[in-house]
């Protein structure tokens, strides 16, 4: 059950990415996919990791029964990159319930 609601609100993010503009057609390159620093926001921005990084791994999760994280705080970081971009308050809002969502599994 709990796959079946992340799934929806990992598709409902990467609908609401669109709609805003925010996907990107170029991949980042192979050292910015490698950085270790959290979210890559040493060499990427916040929804490029969302896009290359963030969304492939949970569906990799997903699509294989793989553990789900203990607790996830994605939504945070959304708040503080986005902090005065009102037009993007429904990504965040999609984020904060991805995160409930995982951490009560």
């Amino acid at each position: 059950m709990i796959t079946v609601k992340a799934k929806d609100k990992l598709l409902a993010l990467e609908v609401e990415l669109g709609k805003q503009g925010l996907l990107s057609d170029t991949p980042p390159s192979e050292r910015a996919l490698a950085s270790t620093t959290p979210f890559a926001c040493d060499v990427m921005p916040f929804e490029q990791w969302l896009q290359f990084i963030f969304l492939p791994r949970l569906h990799q999760i997903l699509d294989n029964n793989m553990p789900l994280p203990t607790a996830m705080n994605i939504a945070p970081m959304a708040e503080h990159v986005w902090a005065k971009q009102t037009d993007y308050r429904h990504i965040i809002s999609i984020l904060t319930e991805l995160d409930r969502l995982v951490s009560k599994a």
